[in-house]
């Protein structure tokens, strides 16, 4: 039922999620995250906080950002009640709905507005009984011959909340200009800026953001909430512990209650950082809150919702029911039923991700692991001592896709391998000696017949630096990436130019290669066709493909039933970093098979070991003073 307030502030220590819109410098392709218009309307985004409906027409707040997502705050909080609060001017109707977990709409309740001649108030509660599974909370703006304004509006607690304040964390390797736009967008906001007590930036790269153009900004919006710290490159774990350990060890509960990471390449919608600092302040237990990945090079595609990991193979996937690369702009969310079912995550990526101070106190820092799985094996371990973690919608920034990431043939496909080992060592509740090797295997294969000797070896180094044990992580924290980087060098395969037009002209019949590329289902059509790639594999090549590539393939069309029967290629990366001309070396591929065969046979019987090492290991390599002496060095 509606009331009309007298106050059109509500108390900050209420509100759950503020009602937002678009920036001036936002793309046009961001409107449909924050308003659902019919193709004829267009509203006046008047700032922030503040939208004109024009008259005689229909607007919904059913959107991804301003939709309140009242399953996850039923499951996961104390809120049992939410009010609707509106300061409206204008004529028309304000009604308000929700959704069941399959998608259905349901009517809730509506007033009349007439307020043509001054601002009023209103005012809608509901339950949150009905969202155990699924469904969202939002309203719909309906005007008659006069337009309407929404001077603010928000989603709020009956009760206030336990005031909690912020520390921001975020680590930087020469990627200065997102990173300060990232900071900046911290204080554009005053509500925003409240919240936060610090702001740490570990600077890991030899250009300094301290010398950027625009730092003074930064230093201005800031001010001594700022702290900089300048270190060698530790990776994304050791610039993200930096700020965990500098939260826990240089300030007090009361100072600082909550950190939040974030990644120096994103761009930021700022009031995530209220929406999930909101949601951790009323939950009924501590949780890790983390956020959406939306798509930086197409904004209005909600790329990553949810995501676990998988223990029976310790891959990280969807996590089930969730949605990948939806686009709001093409279907909105009240038309996608698929959205609206509670999605349950086992981890969430450190894009951004919030940590109560006590989860941290709990259950350590990071492991030193550089890059890939600190973030999943962080909340796998605060999950084995019940401290979930919930990946919150409408909180969100906008991250390059992974799709544009080629992490499973460059340099970080050593981090990949090694640190999941030690991620499984830690964490499996199975025997995973026959996964492991079923997995060996086959990456093996399909590497080598794809003339990929570089990742071959690769990999056979993370085995063995994993099989060196737990005490040789931090020994290896600066140091593993030029080792790899160095072993890369001797393969062409990691050897590139900026096109294919620095390689002669391909040699090979295009129309035979495409004929090729046709994959085998069937799995006798698979065996016969490794079979044969295989016996190729082992003969000499022809000499003139060494000079001369037999064809030239995209990274999306090189797939290893045809590279393993060429003798040589040029291949791109998706990233755009370059072309590398691979060249088929049966001694090569003869050696790292051996090798690899070699070293998964040492694997399997030295596991259940290892298993007891890394685990025994374990509160030594996450304590703070660990940290400590890797960070005083």
């Amino acid at each position: 039922m509606a009331e009309q307030a007298t106050d059109s502030t509500p108390d900050a220590d209420r509100v759950l999620q503020r009602v937002i819109l678009p920036r001036d410098r936002d793309p046009l392709d961001v409107r449909p995250l924050y308003l659902d218009e019919p193709e004829n309307v267009h509203s006046h985004v008047a700032s922030r906080r503040e939208v004109v409906i024009p008259p005689s027409a229909r607007v919904s707040f059913a959107s991804y950002f301003n939709a309140f997502p009242a399953s996850y705050w039923k499951r996961w909080t104390v809120i049992e009640d939410v009010t609707l609060r509106l300061r409206v001017k204008g004529a028309g109707r304000i009604e308000v709905y929700r959704s069941k977990p399959n998608g259905d709409v349901v009517h809730l309740t509506g007033a009349p507005v007439h307020a043509e001649s001054d601002w009023e108030t209103f005012e809608f509660r509901t339950t949150l009984k009905p969202f155990e599974d699924g469904g969202w909370l939002w309203f719909d703006v309906y005007t008659e011959n006069v337009e309407l304004t929404i001077g603010a509006a928000e989603w709020l607690s009956d009760e206030p909340l336990p005031a909690k304040k912020v520390a921001v964390g975020t680590t930087t390797f020469n990627r200065l200009d997102d990173c300060v736009e990232s900071l900046l967008a911290l204080g554009e906001d005053p509500q925003v800026l409240d919240v936060i007590a610090k702001v740490y930036v570990a600077d890991q790269g030899p250009k300094k953001i301290v010398d950027h153009e625009r730092y003074g900004e930064v230093r201005a919006a800031l001010g001594e909430r700022l702290n900089v710290i300048a270190q060698g490159n530790l990776g994304g774990s050791g610039g993200f512990t930096r700020a965990l350990f500098e939260s826990i060890e240089h300030t007090k509960p009361g100072t600082v209650d909550q950190i939040l990471l974030m990644d120096d390449d994103i761009a930021l919608e700022a009031d995530s950082i209220l929406r999930s600092n909101a949601f951790a302040r009323a939950a009924a237990k501590p949780v890790i809150v983390g956020s959406h990945m939306l798509n930086l090079q197409a904004k209005s595609r909600l790329h990553t919702m949810g995501e676990i990991v998988d223990l029976t193979s310790f891959v990280w996937r969807p996590a089930p029911g969730a949605i990948t690369d939806h686009d709001f702009g093409a279907r909105s969310l009240r038309d996608t039923r698929e959205l609206h079912r509670r999605i349950d995550s086992t981890y969430n990526g450190w894009w951004m991700c919030l940590f109560p101070r006590e989860v941290v106190e709990k259950v350590g820092l990071p492991l030193p692991l550089f890059i890939k799985c600190d973030d999943a094996e962080y909340s796998l371990r605060a999950l084995a001592q019940d401290i979930p973690t919930v990946t919150l919608p409408g909180s969100a920034v906008w991250h390059e896709p992974w799709t544009d990431k080629n992490d499973t043939k460059d340099w970080t496909v050593y981090f990949h391998l090694r640190n999941r080992l030690v991620m499984a060592a830690l964490h499996s509740p199975y025997d995973m000696r026959k996964t492991l090797l079923k997995q060996g295997a086959r990456s093996t294969v399909r590497r080598l017949l794809s003339m990929e000797y570089s990742t071959v070896a690769l990999e056979l180094k993370a085995l063995d630096d994993f099989m060196a044990g737990p005490d040789k992580l931090f020994e290896k924290l600066g140091t593993a990436l030029p080792e790899i980087q160095a072993i890369r060098k001797q393969y062409t395969d990691a050897q590139f130019e900026p096109s294919a037009r620095e390689f002669p002209t391909p040699s090979f019949d295009m129309a035979k290669a495409e004929q090729m590329m046709h994959p085998p289902v069937h799995p006798a059509k698979i065996a016969l066709r490794a079979g044969k790639a295989l016996v190729h594999n082992l003969r000499s090549p022809n000499p003139d493909s060494h000079d001369r590539p037999q064809v030239n393939l995209s990274a999306n069309g090189a797939p290893w039933f045809l590279l393993g029967n060429l003798d040589s290629a040029t291949v791109s990366n998706p990233d755009g970093s370059g072309v590398a001309f691979r060249r088929r070396d049966p001694k090569v591929f003869r050696e790292l098979a051996m090798r690899t065969t070699q070293t998964y046979k040492r694997l399997i019987a030295e596991w259940p070991a290892l298993v007891e090492q890394y685990k025994g290991a374990l509160p030594e390599l996450t304590s703070a003073e660990s940290w400590r002496k890797v960070f005083q060095d």
